[in-house]
């Protein structure tokens, strides 16, 4: 993670606390004075961290000042919701809803099959959700787990509200396995008619796609395919 007092380590802080909720919309930030004074840094430093998350779409300034943005166009990260898994065991941010429509066991594509070692035929968990943010749908979300997971935590194959809040940290406990190594990929696509229908989009819209995988030394934990509509930012940050 980017050092604390440099421009990149400002905009992480003040971007997770946006996305944790911390700092909710339309909430103005201190004078840029005061907040050099309080990180200690110079005023070209906060600047720069400032622009950085204006571009992101996390905040807006005016003559009156700098502010949260009031209907932000950004969603978490795959790193930012393993650092919520890592701090509060859940990988939704705070304010966030979710919606399961799918849990059951199912025999995965080749593909899948292939990342998780399996043999031909082996089922893995597949839970289905959409995730928002009010009445925004931020993403679309579907996610594999080893068999074997669901019966140490049987909400696995629960489509019940209120059981998805904290699913991956009761896991890794369960378990006693924990995220070692992470990767996202990344590409842009059009909607295929699940997708456009789950985020409530016209059928063939561009969204933005891609993949998750997180894994330790005993292989995969958990993967996921999810898609945003294109009127979403998302951003991480990521040192040399």
């Amino acid at each position: 993670m980017a050092d604390r007092n440099t421009f990149s380590g400002i905009a992480d802080h003040y971007r997770q606390q946006i996305l944790t909720g911390k700092l909710d919309a339309g909430t103005k930030l201190p004078a840029q004075r005061e907040m050099c004074e309080s990180w200690g840094v110079s005023a070209a430093t906060m600047t720069r961290a400032l622009q950085q998350l204006v571009i992101e779409g996390y905040l807006f300034t005016s003559p009156r000042g700098t502010f949260v943005a009031d209907e932000p166009t950004i969603t978490a990260s795959g790193r930012d919701r393993l650092l919520q898994v890592q701090r509060v065991r859940s990988s939704l941010m705070d304010h966030e809803t979710c919606i399961v429509t799918v849990a059951e066991l199912k025999v995965p594509p080749l593909y899948v099959q292939e990342l998780f070692g399996l043999d031909p035929g082996d089922q893995l968990v597949r839970r289905e959700f959409v995730t928002g943010r009010g009445r925004q749908r931020t993403m679309y979300q579907g996610v594999y787990y080893p068999a074997e997971f669901a019966a140490r935590v049987p909400d696995l194959l629960s489509t019940a509200p209120g059981k998805n809040a904290g699913l991956l940290g009761r896991v890794l406990e369960a378990t006693g396995r924990t995220i070692t190594h992470a990767r996202d990929d990344m590409h842009g696509r059009n909607a295929n008619q699940r997708e456009a229908s789950a985020l409530g989009i016209p059928n063939g819209a561009a969204i933005l796609a891609g993949v998750h995988r997180w894994s330790d030394e005993q292989g995969v934990i958990e993967y996921g395919e999810w898609c945003i509509p294109t009127r979403y930012t998302i951003g991480y940050e990521y040192s040399a």
